[in-house]
């Protein structure tokens, strides 16, 4: 059977496109201050007073505490590789509500990307499925542009490798980067190669549910089927593993910072609610 779709959602790229950016735009809304983004410049500290230095800099509580003016001294931080690893396997295609699980992902990744490259931070993808596709952080919208068409258009009969290619994409980090993973975290591997990574970097899961995957819950028994092997199984509604929320239990007992996606339910608002709570998406404060 050939599982390929030619469009993982029904916008065609005109209307994709505007959706991502709207995204963008919402997550970039305000000062340059962002409390969804994180701070473009960082202060350094105050210094005395020069001719010519602009009164906006001034340091009134310096200047009140010494008698004599001060003004503020700022430094454009080092930029934080983002990396996103974005589930391509054959579980995110489910779909009660349109664009799915994987379209709706693809179109999070795109409006995350813009807004990272907004911020000068250089944006990486990676993805976890059957394919070999890996980009290296780049500031190139051009770049940005090829991986999101490459992500619309492809085979659906992927296996899940979520688990494997975290692994294998901590080792080539170098410095601290922010990992986006954009996944319905069916891969069983995948929280051990997350705890990993958390350990050692900043890490965001964005888990994207169908409402379809947590009805069967309670259910009684029945036979199913995995939808990335064809392994057929008799199972009991509870006692599915990768329901909601026991995923959120997980993510709490790992302390790893996620956010839940379900399909057919805003979620712009508390989306922005969650990335001013761990103090921006690219955050500056973040030990080494």
């Amino acid at each position: 059977m050939d599982a390929r779709l030619e469009n993982a959602d029904p916008l065609d790229s005109r209307q994709f496109l505007l959706a991502v950016k709207r995204l963008a735009d919402s997550l970039s809304y305000g000062t340059d201050r962002s409390p969804f983004l994180g701070q473009g410049l960082e202060y350094v500290q105050s210094r005395r007073y020069e001719a010519g230095d602009p009164v906006k800099s001034i340091d009134w509580r310096v200047t009140a505490r010494t008698g004599k003016t001060h003004v503020k001294q700022f430094e454009t931080p080092k930029q934080m590789p983002v990396w996103l690893v974005i589930d391509t396997s054959a579980s995110m295609a489910l779909s009660t509500h349109p664009p799915g699980k994987y379209g709706l992902a693809v179109q999070v990744a795109g409006g995350l990307a813009l807004a990272c490259l907004d911020r000068v931070s250089p944006v990486g993808v990676l993805g976890a499925g059957g394919r070999d596709l890996i980009v290296q952080p780049s500031l190139s919208r051009d770049v940005l542009l090829q991986w999101l068409h490459q992500l619309r258009n492809y085979h659906f009969d992927e296996p899940t490798t979520l688990g494997k290619r975290l692994v294998s994409l901590e080792p080539s980090l170098g410095q601290r980067s922010l990992v986006i993973v954009l996944s319905d975290f069916h891969d069983p591997d995948a929280m051990p190669a997350l705890k990993l990574i958390n350990s050692r970097h900043d890490c965001i899961c964005l888990a994207f549910r169908d409402p379809a995957e947590d009805q069967l819950t309670g259910a009684g028994f029945f036979r199913a089927r995995e939808v990335e092997s064809g392994r057929e199984f008799l199972t009991h509604g509870r006692s599915l593993l990768s329901t909601s929320d026991r995923l959120v239990e997980s993510f709490k007992k790992a302390s790893i910072d996620h956010f839940l996606i379900e399909l057919g339910t805003p979620f712009l608002a508390s989306f922005r609610h969650f990335l001013r709570s761990r103090g921006g998406l690219v955050r500056r404060n973040s030990a080494s």
